[in-house]
């Protein structure tokens, strides 16, 4: 059956040049935010600190990017999306180097704080500048493109910053080399040319203001489940990317370098399959049907619960094995991008996306992501006493920290779990509420 919501539309003339951009500045926007869970191990022994603690520093970040992306998207909805994305890109790369700085745990997470504020003003405004420079019937394959930002950034980040942090001696090093890329890319965004809002759909917008924008938005039953959807998922990739170099330091007994490297294995070579791949397939069964990109983006949450769930399992197997595993799980992860950013456009009108995608990440970070790392450090120093009283030990020892944070990782594919859920949950209204933004945009 063919998706009656794909009828042809206009493509703008500069989308392929603008989507590079925002690309770019993706990557290096996942490459800063990936410094800190590198060089966790480092810090914590600089500062004496808690699992717990280590958590708090990801949880600040996230809380804070949440809170500031709210007025942050609506502005984008609003403003000129070009300037906010250049001035928040050069916020977040000069105060990257200022974490290089810090003397102290506190002052390290105060300027975190500050990171992520500038990094709010991107997201929003970047998907809604998506929207209105590709049709619906190609959003997938640009959302897919511009999301591989994510894994290469990760990937850059996970290959290289182990061997920046041993050619300095220092784990400082990364935050200072970070900021250059991300500052010369914040001048080119103010060269954008935009285009206008709604100018890729099929229909003719209606562009009169909106009341009460956040009550619409909530009104929108599929757009609160995936909301629900993306807290759960953010919670494990957030917990994941916080967590799984030292959990692989500690549990598997190897280096900074190579921890790192197993870790952008898993976090970032599968989402360079994942995201090109998984646009295509989700836009061909979009095609098809109005449910599709769901459907298979549930399936997929399915198949990442299984395999991350095993290798977890598994316990002290081979290294390679156990990167094998988790990675074919989060290699269908990372459909959740493809399949669920695209549909959140499909049921949300162009003069609200930027609002509805602030939203959506509020969502995302201040009860997933920023969750995430902190009970996820609260349960390892949890189980780690556990696994010395159980022991019959009065000290507390590397040994203990690995088996608490390796027990308390398996939170990861509970919450992939929970997305699939939700994911089904939103199967149920998406055709319903699709063809009433249709209709809105009509009216």
């Amino acid at each position: 059956m063919n998706n009656p919501l794909t009828a042809a539309a206009t493509q703008a003339s500069n989308a392929w040049r603008v989507l590079f951009l925002l690309f770019l500045a993706n990557l290096f926007n996942f490459f800063d935010r990936a410094i800190p869970s590198i060089v966790t191990e480092p810090i914590r022994k600089e500062w004496q600190l808690s699992d717990f603690q280590l958590g708090l520093m990801g949880t600040a970040f996230t809380l804070v990017y949440a809170i500031a992306g709210l007025p942050l998207g609506r502005l984008a909805d609003k403003g000129s999306r070009k300037t906010i994305m250049g001035c928040g890109l050069a916020v977040w790369s000069g105060l990257t180097a200022v974490n290089g700085l810090v003397g102290s745990f506190w002052s390290f997470l105060l300027v975190r704080m500050g990171v992520g504020i500038g990094e709010a003003s991107y997201a929003p405004a970047a998907n809604s500048l998506i929207g209105d420079l590709f049709p619906a019937q190609r959003r997938a394959r640009a959302m897919g493109l511009f999301m591989l930002g994510l894994p290469l950034g990760l990937l850059l980040a996970f290959f290289t910053i182990g061997a920046m942090v041993k050619a300095f001696d220092s784990w400082r090093a990364p935050f200072f080399i970070a900021a250059v890329p991300g500052l010369v890319l914040a001048l080119f965004m103010f060269f954008i040319r935009e285009p206008k809002r709604g100018a890729a759909e099929s229909v003719v917008v209606n562009e009169a203001p909106i009341d009460q924008p956040l009550r619409r938005l909530l009104g929108i039953a599929t757009f609160r489940w995936l909301v629900l959807a993306g807290l759960a998922y953010n919670f494990a990739t957030y917990a994941c990317n916080s967590f799984m170099v030292p959990m692989l330091q500690r549990y598997f007994q190897i280096s900074l370098q190579e921890a790192a490297v197993a870790t952008g294995v898993i976090v970032g070579v599968t989402g360079l399959i994942g995201l090109t791949a998984g646009g295509w397939i989700a836009d061909k069964l979009h095609e098809r049907s109005l449910n599709g990109r769901l459907l298979f983006a549930a399936f997929s949450m399915l198949v990442a619960t299984l395999a991350t769930g095993y290798a977890l399992h598994a316990g002290l197997v081979a290294i390679s094995l156990f990167v094998a595993l988790f990675s074919l799980g989060w290699l269908f992860a990372y459909n959740f991008y493809t399949c669920v950013y695209p549909a959140i456009q499909d049921v949300v009108e162009p003069r609200l996306r930027a609002t509805a995608m602030a939203v959506f990440f509020a969502g995302l970070y201040l009860l997933g992501g920023g969750l995430g790392p902190v009970v996820v450090g609260w349960l390892s120093d949890h189980f780690a006493v556990q696994a010395m009283q159980a022991a019959g030990a009065v000290e507390m020892s590397e040994a203990f920290k690995a088996v608490g944070l390796h027990g308390a990782l398996y939170l990861i594919p509970a919450a992939l779990l929970a997305t699939l859920v939700f994911l089904l949950l939103a199967t149920r209204s998406f055709g319903r509420d699709a063809q009433a933004m249709q209709a809105r945009m009509q009216g």
